[in-house]
């Protein structure tokens, strides 16, 4: 829309203009008359277009007279939620426990003797978890996050797998997990080589509250279901 100032611009340069096109024509007439003719004619032929954009702005500025900003009121102020915190620290020294030899790199030789198993060998409860816990966990009470399949890895990196595979699902915080460590049939000798040592791995991460030997349909002697500690 065209201001006040451009209309002026525009009066002035079309006056000019009609003032020196027209001497002849004006000729003889008082210098009050050539003056109003000359407005008149500016005012019609030269701005006219501006003048309407001008009424239109001010139409605009009088239609928007009466509007004023809302107050802020009645607005909810919503907290900023604090992610919470993933003890790192921990997970990264227990992280460094599961992978340290020391701690069951052997199973235990009289529990993993060729078709020997024992039921405590089958599940691990920590201490102070409810015993309801395991058949709550055979049964399906949590379901699977996720799972780590170990066919195919020799011993080492076994347990390097399964230290990240845990530590992932810590920091997700997921409450159960599948480990598929086989049975060791197509292990030499068909031993289950890596069957003791991951539920004896499992033992020493503290935040595996429980394990229990898969049900059939879910990998049976050759998997564990392993509920993590909650956040």
């Amino acid at each position: 829309m065209a201001k006040l100032s451009d209309l002026k611009a525009v009066f002035t340069a079309a006056r000019a203009k009609e003032t020196q096109r027209a001497p002849e024509a004006l000729s003889g007439r008082s210098p009050a008359t050539i003056t109003a003719t000359v407005s008149a004619k500016i005012t019609v032929e030269s701005v006219g277009p501006a003048a309407n954009l001008a009424a239109e702005e001010l139409d605009l500025q009088r239609a928007f007279a009466d509007v004023r900003k809302l107050p802020r009121r009645n607005q909810a102020t919503l907290p900023r939620l604090r992610p919470t915190p993933v003890p790192l620290q921990t997970l990264a020294d227990e992280r460094d426990v599961l992978a340290a030899a020391k701690y069951g790199d052997e199973a235990t030789p009289h529990a993993w003797e060729i078709g020997q198993e024992f039921e405590h060998e089958q599940t691990f409860v920590r201490a102070g978890i409810g015993s309801d816990v395991l058949s709550k966990l055979r049964r399906g009470h949590w379901s699977v996050q996720s799972e780590l399949d170990l066919h195919g890895y020799t011993t080492g990196e076994a347990r390097d797998a399964l230290a990240d595979f845990l530590f992932d699902a810590r920091s997700r915080r997921y409450r159960c997990v599948r480990v598929i460590h086989g049975k060791g049939l197509t292990s030499p000798n068909k031993e289950p080589v890596l069957k003791g040592k991951v539920r004896r791995w499992l033992t020493q991460w503290g935040d595996v509250l429980a394990f229990a030997e898969a049900p059939l349909n879910a990998g049976g002697g050759g998997a564990v279901l392993v509920l993590l500690r909650g956040s």
